[in-house]
């Protein structure tokens, strides 16, 4: 077997994703205010999740900026699709609407203010992918309205796994017959924090 790359974080730096001078200025954001977001790797890695299983409704847990819901509506190959998504935050959830009408996604996402899991309750199914990126102590709780919303064969993605909070979803999504799973501990520079978990959850 050949040696692996010297240095390879390094070396994998020079790989992160080009992207539009928006999400540059939402990374700059963040950093300058310490806010946690995916980073320009796993916004990438999204978007190719959304368009591998054809997207056409998104529902996202977690809003912050809207750096990762940009990402995602990116991925729609036509007007139809929708993403909702859900920030507890209203101060938040402005500053988000306005990027997503500087991205041009405003007639495509629709932001609802609130508790995750409370207005998960008052949406229905399907979706063709959710993206849960809340506070880690809350991903168990969310797990069960994630199945009853996601159509068969609909992917769930869950980032921050990696965090201990998420011991009990981790636990919960690898012992439920209703997906099947896999997290990847992985480097993911300009991901908050660069080295953790994402778990990738298909519905059964």
């Amino acid at each position: 077997m050949p040696p692996i790359m010297e240095h390879p974080e390094t070396y994998f730096r020079q790989f992160i994703p080009p992207r539009s001078a928006l999400l540059k200025e939402l990374e700059e954001e963040a950093h300058r205010e310490e806010i946690p977001i995916i980073g320009p790797v796993v916004g990438e890695f999204l978007f190719i999740l959304a368009r591998v299983v054809r997207a056409e409704k998104i529902l996202e847990l977690g809003t912050a900026t809207g750096y990762s819901a940009i990402f995602l509506s990116e991925a729609f190959e036509s007007q139809r699709g929708q993403l909702i998504t859900i920030e507890n935050d209203k101060k938040m959830a402005q500053r988000a609407r306005k990027n997503f009408q500087r991205a041009g996604f405003e007639k495509q996402i629709e932001i609802r203010v609130g508790d995750a899991i409370d207005v998960m309750k008052t949406l229905s199914a399907p979706f063709d992918l959710i993206f849960m990126d809340i506070d880690k102590i809350h991903y168990n709780r969310a797990l069960p309205h994630c199945r009853r919303l996601l159509r068969k064969n609909g992917l769930l993605v869950a980032d921050n796994v990696g965090f201990e909070d998420a011991d009990p979803f981790n636990a919960s999504i690898y012992a439920s017959k209703a997906f099947r799973m896999v997290s990847l501990y992985s480097f993911l520079p300009l991901h908050s924090p660069e080295k953790d978990g994402i778990c990738l959850a298909l519905r059964s």
